[in-house]
């Protein structure tokens, strides 16, 4: 990015350089340092007007996954499919089949109905990782290889690490994390949008709502996965860390809190 800022280039603080607030906003910066960024950014209004543009930017650039796709016209889609019949029926495999079988030739598919498919399972388009340039970042946890015996004579098995970065129990910390998590989609432990959803719901929430970004978090040594999701106040979040366990009946919240300008 350009510099383009209101004092010194790559000045940290009032005056801000635009260099230095975009790299906060993106998450490429370290912990420690976005840690001390955050707070002194809250309280420069001219600060939190590029925050705010810049977050703009990253809405628009998101809506780009839902601009509506032409269907492709009925004639380029008959010829496709022609030679693609043709194909198929000069293919050995083709020729050995029954008559049945011949005659179930898959449609061309209408790329709108297949952009609409797949607009829930992406998320946040591809435009999002440019200004957004978000990083998934792993503590490493060394596991201890002494192994216990259980009375049966087998070998217990140490139940597995949390990954991803540390927080407190009652998310302390969990702040400096937000600025690498926006655009990020990692359901961690949870593995599947699917599950998520499920201790979303739990917890009363929408599961309607499209997270700015999901992480794996260590809370407290609990394996859990931290959403982010907007307030409608600017440079205002609300994280909320979902335990691995958590599913229908059983929200499994290790943390819930607004973070950001009040």
């Amino acid at each position: 990015m350009t510099d383009e800022s209101r004092g010194i280039g790559g000045t940290v603080g009032p005056p801000w350089s635009v260099d230095v607030l975009a790299d906060l906003h993106a998450g490429v910066l370290d912990e420690r340092e976005a840690a001390e960024l955050w707070p002194l950014v809250n309280a420069d209004p001219e600060a939190l007007a590029i925050i705010e543009a810049l977050e703009a930017t990253t809405a628009d650039l998101a809506e780009l996954a839902n601009e509506p796709v032409a269907p492709m016209p009925a004639e380029f889609a008959a010829r496709i499919d022609a030679a693609l019949a043709a194909e198929m029926r000069a293919s050995p495999a083709f020729q050995g089949a029954s008559e049945g079988q011949q005659d179930q030739v898959a449609p061309v598919v209408d790329l709108a109905a297949a952009r609409r498919r797949r607009n829930k399972r992406i998320g946040w388009g591809a435009g999002i990782a440019t200004v957004a340039a978000a990083a998934i970042a792993a503590v490493a946890i060394v596991v201890p290889t002494t192994q216990q015996s259980t009375p049966g004579g087998g070998v217990a098995q140490p139940p597995p690490a949390p990954i991803g970065p540390s927080v407190g129990g009652d998310g302390g910390g969990a702040e400096a994390l937000v600025g690498k998590a926006i655009g990020v989609r990692d359901f961690g432990s949870l593995k599947t949008e699917e599950r998520l959803d499920a201790c979303v719901a739990a917890a009363g929430m929408d599961a309607d709502v499209r997270p700015e970004g999901i992480r794996p978090v260590n809370v407290a040594g609990k394996d859990g996965v931290m959403v982010i999701y907007t307030t409608g106040k600017l440079a205002q979040f609300r994280i909320v860390a979902f335990g691995a366990d958590c599913g229908p009946g059983n929200p499994a919240i290790l943390f819930d809190k607004i973070i950001g300008q009040k």
